[in-house]
C-alpha cells in the first residue's frame, strides 16, 4: 500500500503522513474506507486524521464524500528544490521548444524507478499523451524515462530491468533488448520511443546535464510520429539542452 506507515507504535506524524501518502498518480481521490485501506489505519483514525488535514487544508473532502490532496499541500510542494530550481532554469528553454516545434513538451526528472514530470506545455497536434505535472510513468515506456534510466545508478537499471511491464503491443519488455537501447541512448545522447507509452505517440528526449555533467533530468517531446522531423525536433531538444547546462553551470 502506498500510504502504509502504520507500525505498531507509530507517531501522530506517521500516521498523518501515512494518510497523505495513500494518494498517489492512479489514486488522486479516496473514499473514506480506501484512504484507512491504503493508509493501513483503522477507519475512525482515518477519519479523525483526515478531518484535521481537511481544516489544516492539506485535503478537501468534495460534495461525494471523496478526499483529495489540496491545494496548500500542493503549493509546499512546489517549494521542493527540484522543482523549483530546475523548473525556474528551464522554463525559457521549453519555451522555445515548444514555439519552435509545436509539439508537447516534457521536463523530468527520476524518482526511484519511475519518472516524476515537473513540467509539460501542451502541443498543438492532436496525440494521445497520459503524462500530467506531478505524475510518475514507467521509465522503460518514455522518451524521458529511457534517458533517466540510461544514466541511472546501476541497482536502479536492474530493478528496472527485472519489472518491465507492457503498457502497448509495442512496448519493449525483452531485458536485453532494453538494455541494448539503454547502451546506444548514451552513445548517441538521445532516446526516442514509438507507441511504447500509448498509441499513436512518439517521442525523442536529451539529457540535462549539471555543472559536474551529470545527468540531473530530461526534456522530450510528443508527436504522432517521427518519420519527418526527427532531425529537427532533436536539434531544439540539443540547443535547449545545451543552453539548460550552460545555465546551471554559471
Amino acid at each position: 500500500m502506498a500510504g502504509n506507515l502504520s507500525t505498531p507504535g507509530a507517531s501522530v506524524v506517521s500516521r498523518a503522513l501515512a494518510v497523505l501518502y495513500a494518494f498517489d498518480d492512479q489514486h488522486r481521490r479516496l473514499t473514506l474506507t480506501e484512504l484507512a485501506r491504503r493508509a493501513g489505519l483503522p477507519v475512525p483514525t482515518a477519519y479523525r486524521l483526515a478531518a484535521e488535514l481537511v481544516a489544516g487544508g492539506a485535503l478537501v473532502r468534495n460534495a461525494s464524500g471523496e478526499y483529495v490532496v489540496g491545494r496548500r499541500l500542493w503549493d509546499v510542494g512546489l517549494l521542493a528544490p527540484v522543482q523549483t530550481g530546475l523548473r525556474q532554469v528551464v522554463a525559457p528553454f521549453l519555451n522555445d521548444i515548444h514555439a519552435t516545434t509545436w509539439a508537447t513538451v516534457h521536463l523530468a526528472v527520476r524518482d526511484d524507478t519511475s519518472v516524476l514530470y515537473l513540467e509539460r506545455l501542451s502541443g498543438r497536434a492532436s496525440v494521445p499523451v497520459v503524462s500530467r505535472v506531478g505524475a510518475r510513468l514507467p521509465m522503460h515506456a518514455t522518451g524521458v524515462g529511457k534517458v533517466l534510466l540510461a544514466y541511472a545508478p546501476v541497482a536502479v537499471q536492474q530493478n528496472v530491468l527485472a519489472h518491465l511491464t507492457r503498457q502497448t503491443p509495442y512496448t519493449v519488455t525483452q531485458p536485453d533488448r532494453l538494455r541494448a537501447q539503454l547502451d546506444k541512448v548514451r552513445l548517441d545522447g538521445y532516446a526516442t520511443t514509438v507507441e511504447e507509452m500509448t498509441l499513436g505517440a512518439c517521442s525523442i528526449a536529451v539529457p540535462l546535464r549539471g555543472p559536474e555533467g551529470e545527468v540531473v533530468a530530461a526534456i522530450g517531446v510528443v508527436v504522432p510520429t517521427l518519420r519527418r522531423d526527427r532531425a529537427r525536433l532533436l536539434t531544439a531538444l540539443q540547443v535547449a539542452a545545451q543552453g539548460v547546462t550552460r545555465t546551471l553551470s554559471a
